[in-house]
């Protein structure tokens, strides 16, 4: 097992390493098959690893990093039912997305730094997946958010594309700062960085230190989830290639944030109210992205502003203190997003690059290939009844209801209006870019794609379609999922809920659900309606300004502070200063210059001038006396 864990880990470093050395000496097609392989093999070893230990756990030590005194940071594998689901999704949807990327990135002559570092973001993030150890998870951490950086911004030559990566490295360096704040935290309280320690002895905290813990590790998340307040990087980050915006959203990045929450659930419980904060960002932020995603005109901002609203469902269910319905849906969302954002790069490619949906259309009969991924994908987003987002969804929705509190009873609220908010803004999209409309594409627009790119998201579309029977709530598979995670450190396989609430529950999301399409389709049928409310769009349309209050709040300040300190205290205080210090022993330099003329007269003069004047001061002052 020790080998198994070691490959998985090592594999995709081998190719990150080996592409970055030698890459540029090889093949195009031999880069593209050792990035490929790398995942692929990763993905069995994870497999192996998943078949053979079943829910047992496993702690494996490769190395020691350093000992000081008593303390020691070694770098340990805790491999348990919660790291084997993540890891087997990382590395299968990572792999899918490496072998699509090779016919996206097919004219691209950049290749060797986009499949290294496509490599080198899979492995960071199996490193946060399977370290025991803060310190390496932390690592992990920082190696994901470098990697999100460098592939954003991958195309570095246009402006824009540079300052989103910029943007979204800063933004999540705010959260990175707070998880570092949780680790001094645990040091001090544990003298110890292992997961599985601090979560044995998380009962020996106070609800005081409990509570400050939490709210640290909410920040943390926020930051890397792109959850409310620090969520405004992620649309942005749509200028990167569309595999990276799969990756970064279904498979790796946006996914790290909850799923460290969920890792330290034992000591995040404890909070009351760390849990409630955690559940309220999460609420917010559902409904917030939502509504946002309503009146995006971009094919892939529409798809982002619709993961800060899934993954919110994710740390709802966190704060809802049912973390196995946040993996169900964590696993769920992995799915049905990579496919939609595969099959958008598809269309995007196909429209020569166009990412307006308004200047899309006709797409069913011009492009029969992505019509039903794109589908599959969409009724997955929405939860319709009987597929796998419906059931993760409805589990979170009602984890949330049966929470305690008038509290929950209101993020309840929220969350479940954005659900009936998701299949709106979603249809939207598939319907402006499908339907028939006279002023949409004629085949005569439209331009070449490999028939792979189209083949390859068919195993995602599948899973999206099926991934429901993870954790079905009847039937042969009832809560395998469920059953499965049991032996997770605060995990809840069950909810307690009576039958009827459940059923009602389930019934009612269903009936709302299909009537929600229903109206979408009579709405959007013929084209977009035109919207009366213009200021309510763009309201909508900006994100509520998120980005505007940064700069009015945060970056206008710091500008000026900046630029106070620099050009006034710097250059007019500081530097004048020191300047005039210096022109001052420059004359007084010079005087002296007129006397050290090397002639032994000029200093008889002056030792005589000099006496005549000590002698005259004491005559003065001898007079005065």
């Amino acid at each position: 097992m020790t080998a198994v864990l070691l490959f998985l880990l090592l594999l995709p470093l081998a190719g990150a390493v080996l592409n970055a050395i030698l890459g540029r000496h090889l093949p195009r097609r031999l880069v593209e098959v050792i990035a490929s392989t790398a995942i692929l093999g990763a993905f069995v070893m994870a497999l192996l690893g998943f078949l053979s230990l079943g829910q047992r756990t496993v702690d494996v030590s490769f190395f020691q990093w350093f000992a000081v005194a008593d303390f020691t940071a070694a770098m340990t594998v805790h491999y348990d039912p919660l790291a084997a689901i993540m890891a087997l999704m990382v590395t299968l949807v990572s792999g899918l997305i490496h072998l699509y990327s090779v016919s996206f990135m097919r004219d691209d002559q950049d290749y060797v730094r986009y499949f290294c570092y496509l490599n080198l973001f899979v492995f960071a993030m199996l490193v946060i997946t399977l370290a025991d150890n803060l310190i390496f998870v932390y690592l992990g951490w920082e190696g994901v958010g470098f990697c999100s950086y460098a592939l954003i911004g991958f195309w570095y030559s246009r402006e824009a594309n540079a300052t989103a990566g910029r943007k979204a490295f800063l933004l999540t360096r705010l959260g990175d700062v707070a998880f570092g704040v949780a680790l001094a935290l645990f040091f001090v309280l544990f003298r110890n960085f292992s997961l599985s320690y601090i979560n044995a002895h998380a009962s020996d905290l106070g609800s005081g230190l409990a509570t400050a813990v939490g709210l640290l590790l909410l920040w943390a998340a926020a930051g890397k989830s792109a959850q409310l307040p620090l969520s405004v990087w992620l649309p942005d980050a749509m200028a990167g290639p569309t595999p990276v915006s799969a990756l970064i959203h279904a498979a790796t990045m946006v996914t790290a944030g909850v799923y460290l929450l969920m890792r330290l659930f034992p000591v995040v419980s404890l909070s009351p109210t760390a849990l409630l904060a955690i559940a309220a960002v999460g609420a917010v932020t559902t409904l917030y992205a939502a509504l946002s995603a309503l009146a995006q005109r971009d094919i892939k901002r529409v798809l982002a502003y619709s993961t800060i609203s899934q993954v919110g469902y994710m740390v709802l269910a966190v704060g809802a203190a049912d973390i196995i319905g946040g993996m169900f849906h964590l696993l769920s969302h992995a799915f049905f997003k990579s496919l939609l954002f595969l099959a958008a790069g598809y269309v995007i490619q196909a429209c020569a690059e166009e990412h307006d949906l308004f200047r899309m259309g006709n797409l069913r009969r011009l492009l029969p290939a992505i019509f039903w991924p794109f589908l599959i994908g969409a009724l997955a987003l929405s939860a319709f009844p009987l597929i796998g987002g419906f059931f993760s969804k409805d589990r979170i929705l009602l984890a949330a209801y049966l929470q305690p509190g008038a509290a929950y009873k209101v993020l309840w609220g929220l969350a479940a209006l954005a659900a009936l908010l998701t299949p709106l803004y979603t249809f939207r999209m598939f319907f402006l870019v499908f339907l028939e409309r006279p002023d949409g594409r004629r085949e005569t627009d439209l331009h070449p794609v490999p028939a792979f790119m189209a083949w390859i998201i068919w195993p995602l579309a599948l899973l999206a379609l099926v991934d429901g029977c993870l954790n079905l709530p009847f039937g042969p598979g009832k809560d395998w999922l469920a059953q499965y995670l049991a032996v997770v450190p605060g995990a809840r396989p069950h909810l307690g809920a009576p039958a009827a609430v459940t059923l009602a529950m389930s019934l009612g999301s269903a009936t709302l659900i299909l009537m929600v399409l229903a109206f979408t389709w009579l709405l959007y049928r013929r084209g977009a309606p035109a919207f009366t409310w213009k200021g309510l769009a763009a309201f909508l349309f900006s994100g509520f300004y998120l980005d505007q209050l940064y700069d009015l709040f945060l970056v206008r300040p710091y500008r000026l502070m900046a630029q106070f300190l620099w050009q006034d205290v710097d250059e007019r205080g500081i530097d004048r200063g020191v300047e005039g210090v210096g022109r001052g022993f420059l004359l007084f330099s010079g005087g002296l210059g007129w006397w050290a003329t090397g002639r032994v007269s000029t200093y008889l003069k002056m030792l005589l001038l000099g006496l005549t004047a000590f002698l005259a001061v004491l005559a003065a002052g001898w007079l005065v006396w």
